[in-house]
């Protein structure tokens, strides 16, 4: 049985995705979607994510849209933004209303993520 912590990460660049995967499967189960709207189907889907972590420019839906919608339906999730562009307004605004836990800047900094997401499953 696996008792790895289930993190869903979203992203619409393929490369970031396998990249993402190879990095954390040691510690998590790694599930990973293209978009904003396949996130919200395997939220539906499983319904045992701790942690969510999403792109935040992507087409169609931002990652603060996407995180706002999944929010509504699972409050319980802990959700993170990553983005390779500076932490703007939109996202402060998003930390400061609780929408967020944090946001990872990419490159991906491994230790940094992995850290964060064992706090905040450990918060439990």
């Amino acid at each position: 049985m696996n008792n790895k912590p289930k993190l869903l990460y979203v992203d619409d660049e393929p490369i970031n995705l396998m990249l993402f995967e190879v990095n954390f499967r040691k510690r998590y189960e790694v599930i990973t979607a293209e978009d904003a709207i396949q996130g919200l189907q395997l939220l539906d889907e499983h319904k045992d994510f701790k942690i969510v972590i999403s792109d935040m420019r992507m087409p169609k839906m931002t990652g603060i849209e996407f995180i706002r919608k999944a929010k509504k339906i699972y409050p319980d999730i802990s959700f993170f933004i990553l983005t390779g562009y500076d932490i703007r307004g939109e996202i402060q605004e998003a930390i400061n209303q609780g929408l967020i836990i944090k946001c990872f800047q990419k490159p991906l900094n491994i230790d940094e993520i992995s850290e964060s997401i064992d706090q905040s499953i450990n918060k439990e």
